[in-house]
């Protein structure tokens, strides 16, 4: 992610917000890695989401979501570098927004607007999150 972004949080801030988001990226991975048709039925429909690979391909994105995630929190944790975590969730992130985009008028109607805003949200969090979060001398704090 670029640091030409504006930096709206400081370090503090930053750090809480993605730990935030890192929690909230690790319950959806679970709950994709445990409940893969509940968690793939909004974003690919009942059948798809029902089928063996629809369960595999749940399963693989929770796996996903779920490193990610914990990745960020333990880095947190361990005050060490998150900045990275986050902008790989970002990435992973503009992905699902892009395959979402591509597949849109064959989504569930239903859910396919919210599908998009979710992702598209999740990027935004990360783009902004990102910059501040590792700042080393922060004078806002």
């Amino acid at each position: 992610m670029s640091d030409s972004l504006p930096q709206l949080f400081t370090r503090k801030q930053a750090r809480s917000a993605g730990t935030a988001l890192a929690g909230v990226r690790a319950a959806i991975g679970a709950a994709a890695w445990f409940a893969p048709k509940l968690a793939l039925r909004p974003w690919v429909g009942g059948v798809v989401a029902s089928e063996p690979g629809g369960r595999l391909l749940g399963r693989s994105l929770g796996a996903r979501d779920l490193a990610l995630g914990i990745g960020a929190i333990l880095a947190e944790r361990h005050d060490a570098p998150v900045r990275g975590w986050i902008e790989a969730g970002a990435l992973s992130d503009v992905g699902d927004f892009l395959g979402t985009l591509g597949a849109f008028s064959k989504l569930p109607k239903a859910t396919r607007w919210g599908v998009l805003a979710m992702t598209a949200g999740a990027v935004a969090a990360g783009a902004l999150i990102a910059p501040c979060i590792d700042r080393e001398h922060d004078d806002r704090s």
